[in-house]
């Protein structure tokens, strides 16, 4: 993984600085460029002219390479229109553009123009997040000849004060466990089932100090889920060769710090999604490995969390399942039993993740003192139909809750966008056999899916539910900081959820 660090002094071969598109210097003319270094000054003149030349546009996701002077490579990230203020995503996204061509580089200083503790740190983010490659299965010939991105450091005249440093460390973090998340979505089913991911997770937790940091992890197996009435989760794994597993993680602050806030975070752990009976189309259904990116999430939010000594505790509960055809799975029509003892006819073995999650959300709340539970998942297709692949919706019982979580996500440049939960479309859940069914009005899916998810959260305790079908999984051309594959979507919100106490 990348090292990050600050500087105040440039002494790497590789200078990483903006390039805008400024305002055309006549009506109807060519856009002016204009670099951008922050803290660092160069003689920008003649590279403007030098770039012009070349057709740079300073357009967002552009990556422009020259040779330099008083270094080897000159790197312009491009930052949209020019600002006196660039938003920190902005910033973001150009420091890990920038960092994703770097391939087979040791080490690059950014001077972007960040002009504050935020915009460091998020050219810090995206420096680290850019920088990610996802070689375990590739030959070592490959491999060897590449890498990503070794050392970043950012340049500013802030370098030695103890909250930019502070700042450094946690993208550091950040950018860590977002690789450990985009590493389970990109694992193939092959190696990646319930069992394999709670061995995983439970080196992880090994890995991040285990109770010398707070943590502790407990794994379900299938005999005791079956025992201790898990339906849906029972019923979701019981057609697939591999067993369903529960993974809870719990972090509770070390020493003498009292907890201010307790979260429960739920997500959901399809580690490979067929549909069951309900078979999907064969075209597309490869990127059903990603459908434990919830899953994968919350496991990771947890050790990061752990890793910054945040001052909340946090349990979180990975149901895990591989939804798959054989003559052992859930059939439609047929009922069962949910943790707690709300019957479900399933209609749809297709929708299978809230299955699994009503069984963990009813039993994260038996936990008591909790402030809120936010569950995410890869829940609808609904989701990427009325959002798009870059949106996450969020869902609630708690406005508050909602508000203070969109405020928190937006500085982590994570796109989320509220939905409602009409009370009409309720009835549409209704089963003439079961306690209700688990699917309803196709029109509507998304918020049929979060209605359904309610019924088995307690009114009085905050809700967050969080469906990151389309942004968890990009199968398009990477962008900023977001790779192919899996991107890791939700674990800074959820820290910096943590982190905020909301």
């Amino acid at each position: 993984m990348t090292t990050l660090s600050l500087t105040s002094s440039l002494t790497d071969d590789i200078l990483v600085v903006g390039l805008a598109q400024g305002q055309p210097a006549r009506k109807g003319g060519k856009a002016t460029l204009v670099i951008e270094s922050g803290d660092l000054a160069l003689d920008a003149k003649s590279l403007e002219e030098i770039l012009s030349d070349m057709g740079a546009t300073g357009k967002a996701d552009e990556v422009v390479k020259i040779p330099g002077n008083s270094v080897r490579l000159l790197v312009f990230t491009g930052l949209g229109k020019v600002s006196s203020a660039y938003g920190h995503e902005t910033l973001r996204r150009a420091a890990g553009a920038a960092a994703r061509s770097l391939i087979n580089q040791k080490s690059a200083t950014f001077a972007l123009p960040a002009r504050d503790l935020e915009g460091v740190a998020a050219v810090a983010q995206g420096a680290g997040l850019g920088a990610y490659l996802f070689n375990e299965f590739r030959s070592d010939e490959v491999v060897t000849s590449n890498s990503s991105l070794a050392s970043a450091k950012i340049y500013t005249s802030h370098a030695a004060k103890a909250e930019y440093k502070e700042a450094a460390v946690e993208a550091s973090v950040i950018a860590q466990y977002t690789f450990l998340t985009r590493d389970l979505i990109n694992t193939p089913p092959s190696h990646l089932n319930p069992v394999t991911f709670a061995e995983r997770m439970s080196a992880e937790v090994k890995a991040a100090g285990g109770a010398r940091a707070g943590l502790s992890i407990t794994v379900m197996t299938e005999t005791a889920l079956k025992s201790k009435g898990y339906g849906g989760i029972t019923a979701v794994g019981q057609g697939s060769a591999n067993p369903p597993r529960l993974v809870r993680i719990s972090y509770t602050p070390t020493g003498k710090v009292k907890p201010a806030k307790r979260y429960a975070f739920v997500g959901k752990g399809i580690t490979f999604d067929s549909g069951g009976l309900a078979l999907k189309p064969a075209l597309g259904m490869e990127a059903m490995k990603s459908d434990m990116s919830g899953a994968a999430a919350v496991c990771a939010s947890v050790l990061a969390i752990a890793a910054l000594k945040l001052p909340v505790a946090v349990d979180v509960w990975a149901p895990l399942a591989e939804n798959m055809v054989s003559d052992n799975a859930t059939r439609p029509s047929d009922i069962i039993t949910i943790y707690g003892g709300k019957t479900v006819e399933v209609l749809n073995p297709d929708a299978e993740g809230r299955l699994v999650l009503a069984d963990a959300l009813q039993r994260a709340q038996e936990e008591k003192g909790l402030d809120a539970i936010f569950d995410i998942a890869t829940l609808t297709g609904a989701q990427v139909i009325a959002l798009g692949t870059r949106t996450s919706a969020v869902m609630t019982n708690n406005e508050a809750l909602s508000s203070a979580f969109l405020a928190v996500s937006q500085s982590t440049g994570e796109q989320f966008w509220p939905m409602p939960l009409p009370t009409e479309l309720r009835a549409s859940l209704d089963s003439p056999v079961a306690d209700l069914a688990n699917i309803g009005d196709r029109m509507g899916g998304m918020l049929v899916a979060g209605i359904f998810l309610k019924e088995f959260v307690s009114d009085d305790l905050p809700w967050l539910h969080l469906d990151i079908a389309g942004p968890a999984y990009n199968d398009r051309s990477p962008h900023g900081y977001t790779p192919v594959g899996g991107t890791g979507i939700g674990l800074r919100s959820l820290v910096a959820a943590a982190k905020a106490q909301i």
